[in-house]
This record gives structure tokens, C-alpha cells and sequence, in this order.
């Protein structure tokens, strides 16, 4: 009887474990960016800069006085090492 109870008792504690491992992936997916309650958020952008011949991401932040962190939320997937005459960067708003 005692062989009885104890594989029970690790038949619920299985079951447990397990429903606990669902609802917390459950949990996760649904607070996950874009799944639930936060919500992705795009950048505003109130003013934009053409960049010139010899300009770079950080010459870029000096002049309008920005910080990189802020730069690059309202510039996201901008890839620096790439920059080309003509394209239009965001250089103030809010992320």
C-alpha cells in the first residue's frame, strides 16, 4: 500500500511540474513583445537629415547633439558602416 501512495504522489507532482512548465511558456508568449501586454513600439520621427558626402553616424550625433542610444531607437536597423549620400536619417523624435 505504501508503494501505492508514493507512486501517486510522483504520478501528481509529475503532473504539477508539468502543467506549472505550460502555463509558464503560456505566460511567457503571452508577454512577449507583440504578444500581449507590450506592445512593440515604432519611433516617431519630428525632424530628418540627408546625409552628405564624408558623414558618419557619430559626426551625425555631434551636430544635432544627440546621444547614441537615443540615435539609434529612432534609427532602427540603420547600419552605420553603410551610410549613403541621399539617405535620410531621423535626428529628433522619441522611440
Amino acid at each position: 500500500m505504501a508503494k501505492a501512495n508514493h507512486n501517486s504522489a510522483l504520478f501528481l507532482s509529475s503532473v504539477l511540474v508539468l502543467s506549472l512548465l505550460i502555463f509558464s511558456m503560456a505566460e511567457s508568449r503571452f508577454l512577449a513583445v507583440g504578444g500581449g501586454l507590450l506592445k512593440p513600439r515604432t519611433p516617431e520621427c519630428d525632424e530628418v537629415f540627408g546625409v552628405r558626402s564624408d558623414d558618419t553616424c557619430f559626426g551625425i550625433t555631434q551636430s544635432f547633439n544627440l546621444t547614441t542610444t537615443l540615435f539609434d531607437s529612432i534609427n532602427p536597423n540603420l547600419n552605420c558602416t553603410a551610410l549613403f549620400v541621399g539617405q535620410w536619417l531621423c535626428v529628433a523624435g522619441s522611440a
